[in-house]
């Protein structure tokens, strides 16, 4: 499995791909960070976060996509930022048909370290071991994608059995509709009394008598 990690931001979002299967030593591919001015007007940053995040798509080929879901924040700027950053990932991905994943903060920080507090020196010092780097990648934002990519490879067994059980157990409860027979097919099935058909041969006139 391979998967791209993207930590959304305007200024940085960080990127990592990382290659393996759950309870397999995992492999780093690639870990950056694709930057837009502070100053530079918001249409133009977020195609600049498009066309990085393209390059990483083209270059790297993934079979998912795993995107940190955004949160409310004191910072509503900061957020808006971020979510919009966020919705590019989506963007692009979905128009290549890969799959996306979203994962909170706290679900990579257990996934990584254990600890869904963990601070950002713990999840780069546990990436950093997993995947047997010689040290952590900078800026904390890279390693916060190569972790959301850890997380995937990680959760994503468990996440299809719960869906596919989901799915069985719909199946199972869902009622079975039993094709309701209508008028036509009622009268169909019943047999309508038929008029007695008259004799051909008149029977005699009973009231004529016997002639001597």
């Amino acid at each position: 499995m391979r998967v791209l990690g993207v930590d959304p931001g305007l200024t940085r979002c960080g990127v990592g791909v990382v290659e393996g299967v759950a309870g397999r030593p995992l492999t780093m591919l690639g870990v950056g960070v694709v930057r837009t001015p502070a100053d530079a007007d918001l249409g133009h940053r977020l195609v600049a976060v498009e066309q990085g995040l393209e390059q990483w798509l083209d270059e790297y080929r993934p079979e998912f996509v795993a995107v940190e879901r955004v949160f409310s924040q004191h910072n509503v700027r900061t957020v808006m930022g971020t979510a919009q950053a966020s919705a590019v990932a989506l963007l692009c991905a979905s128009r290549r048909g890969i799959p996306v994943a979203l994962h909170t903060p706290s679900e990579v920080k257990a996934a990584v370290t254990g600890s869904g507090r963990a601070d950002k020196a713990q999840v780069g010092a546990m990436v950093t071991r997993l995947l047997r780097l010689d040290a952590p990648p900078k800026p904390a934002d890279a390693a916060d994608a190569l972790a959301l990519a850890i997380c995937h490879i990680w959760r994503a067994p468990a996440q299809n059995r719960l869906q596919q059980a989901a799915a069985l157990h719909a199946s199972r409860t869902a009622p079975r509709a039993t094709p309701a027979r209508t008028a036509a097919s009622k009268a169909s099935g019943r047999r309508t009394p038929t008029a007695p058909i008259p004799s051909s041969n008149p029977s005699p006139n009973p009231s004529k008598g016997r002639t001597a």
